[in-house]
């Protein structure tokens, strides 16, 4: 099982190199994450829903994804309420509060399981993804997808640590020590992410994160820039790319509230005559040579969002031009003449 210090530390692609590992030395593995929260939902050959990043895991494994790799999936539709998807179904809409509050926690933990075991009776090793940190002590008692789900089925569990971010001594070390002794007992490594230049000059900080913690580190992995496993969680939207570029096809997603699926869009990024980059400002959005209006989970607060600010305006403005505008989903709605929400 691979856990996280926090959000966005890498796991999904380890996670997906450990499936794709584990087919090439001959074995039969599958991945499961018991709880995710995203809006890069993907649709399973029979036509249910599960977050992309285990579809991409499944691809890695050589095998067709289903929903018991990721039973349950929270889709935010606003600031403070989501979707809730048990396996593969939507059952209803909840804020946090009623979610982490009025849910059966016990009810919920059990269906992950049972998927779960599904899984574990076709399948060896299942490859298993945390989600967040591990560390959040005011949720502990709500967890349903980090160490619950190791104590239950005895994994041998990895803590992965982005280095990039800075701080790396304190998140593990502290992660590490907040764990009550059984579920400490149960991390094996910790993996450090995405280093930047010569890997030996982490030699002696790497003897001091093993000094502090009792762990080894089992692995150093460099900044990678060209592995494309989409992400499920849109805090790397932060990071993106926000204004135009010269000399280059300019697309221009237009940054919504609610934005879904933010993945559709990255195949362009690899193409070398294109630039992409997402944006809510209207002077950047009119440096556009194609405008691209992406999914939205709640799409008429979206379409007001976008009158709102203008960007209605440059979006029809560039549409008078002649120039392309393509609208994905809810974002095709957005282009329509009206839009009703019975």
């Amino acid at each position: 099982m691979f856990v996280g210090t926090g959000s966005d530390v890498g796991k999904s692609v380890i996670n997906t190199a450990f499936c794709r590992i584990f087919l090439q030395d001959g074995l039969k593995p599958a991945p499961f994450k018991a709880q995710n929260m995203s809006l890069n939902s993907y649709a399973t050959p029979d036509g249910l829903e599960i977050g992309r990043a285990q579809a991409v895991q499944a691809e890695a494994c050589g095998i067709e994804c289903s929903v018991e790799m990721n039973p349950i999936l929270l889709k935010p539709n606003s600031y403070l309420n989501s979707q809730i998807v048990l396996h593969g179904k939507p059952i209803g809409n909840k804020s946090a509060m009623e979610y982490f509050v009025g849910t059966d926690r016990d009810m919920l933990f059990d269906e992950a399981m049972k998927a779960y075991s599904k899984l574990d009776a076709q399948f060896n090793p299942i490859v298993i993804e945390g989600a967040g940190s591990i560390s959040e002590v005011n949720l502990w008692d709500k967890d349903i997808t980090n160490m619950r789900v190791a104590e239950k089925v005895n994994a041998a569990t990895y803590l992965i640590a982005d280095i990039d971010k800075g701080g790396v001594f304190a998140s593990v070390y502290g992660t590490i020590q907040l764990l009550p002794e059984s579920q400490r007992n149960l991390i094996k490594g910790i993996i450090i992410n995405k280093f930047r230049g010569d890997i030996q000059l982490f030699t002696e900080g790497r003897k001091i994160l093993e000094d502090l913690t009792g762990k080894p580190v089992v692995g150093v992995i460099p900044h990678f820039r060209d592995i494309f496993v989409e992400q499920e969680d849109s805090v790397v939207l932060d990071s993106a790319t926000t204004t135009s570029k010269k000399g280059l096809v300019n697309v221009a997603v237009v940054l919504l509230k609610h934005m879904s699926n933010f993945t559709d869009f990255n195949l362009l990024e690899q193409n070398p005559n294109v630039h992409l980059y997402y944006t809510a400002n209207t002077k950047e959005l009119e440096q556009a040579d194609i405008i691209i209006i992406p999914g939205s989970k709640n799409t008429i607060a979206d379409l007001m969002h976008i009158r709102e600010n203008n960007l209605a305006k440059v979006i029809i403005n560039h549409h008078h031009r002649g120039k392309p505008v393509y609208g994905i989903c809810g974002g095709y709605q957005i282009m329509g003449k009206e839009l009703h929400d019975p």
